[in-house]
């Protein structure tokens, strides 16, 4: 029988327990919160609040030493250095006006599909305490006289941004039926100046049948001059 025995064996080997607990606690460090069964989450606490010890002795210590010391330990707990440097550099100092109770677990009401475990979400307790704070700060209401004046400026600003936009519209019409008239008058131009050139053609086709039939004549009066002198 297992009475007065606390530790969570998982159905595991020794080895396989111990990796699961150290991989579990540094997908927590990184994330803050996971989601996972709850004999797991279960097991992880124990753990992780250890490691959080540890960073905690190292961060109030002041012997180069012994601060070496507390993080090789959580190195041969968690088996991940960047893990280990996050929680000792960063996220210690959430956790140093707290005397334990670091992570608080969440039993979820859907157990999961094919076993029908029951699932739960660890997380960090001093995460949650800020997440609400911000979420108070923001939630506060507004004034009457302050959400009127918000209002007004807002209609303002839209009511700006209309003429602007109106304004610019009928100036990129003006540009357009302005490029429209110089086309016109281009092509006007252009017309006028094809009709010029066609008669100046037909006056120099004129001119020259009037030549041909001169020097015509001419051949004529010879020809008539050279049969009388005969």
């Amino acid at each position: 029988m297992r009475h007065r025995k606390h530790n969570h064996l998982l159905g595991v080997k020794t080895a396989h327990r111990t990796s699961l607990v150290a991989n579990l606690s540094c997908s927590l460090i990184e994330n803050g919160r996971i989601k996972t069964t709850l004999a797991k989450a279960r097991a992880l606490r124990p753990a992780i609040e250890k490691a959080i010890t540890l960073a905690k002795k190292a961060h109030a210590s002041e012997d180069a030493a012994k601060k070496v010391h507390y993080r090789r330990q959580a190195i041969a707990r968690l088996r991940n250095k960047d893990a280990v440097k996050k929680l000792f550099d960063e996220l210690v100092e959430q956790f140093v006006g707290r005397n334990g109770g670091y992570t608080r677990i969440y039993k979820l009401a859907i157990p999961r599909l094919g076993d029908a475990a029951d699932m739960a979400i660890i997380e960090f307790v001093e995460a949650i305490q800020k997440k609400k704070a911000k979420k108070k700060r923001s939630s506060k209401k507004q004034n009457p006289k302050e959400a009127v004046d918000s209002k007004k400026e807002s209609n303002e600003t839209t009511k700006k941004t209309d003429a602007k936009d109106a304004e610019k519209k009928t100036d990129a019409k003006d540009a357009e039926k302005k490029t429209d008239a110089k086309d016109a008058e281009k092509k006007t131009d252009a017309k006028d100046a094809e009709k010029k050139t066609d008669a100046k053609d037909a006056e120099k086709k004129t001119d020259a049948k009037d030549a041909e039939k001169k020097t015509d004549a001419k051949d004529a009066e010879k020809k008539t001059d050279a049969k009388d002198a005969d």
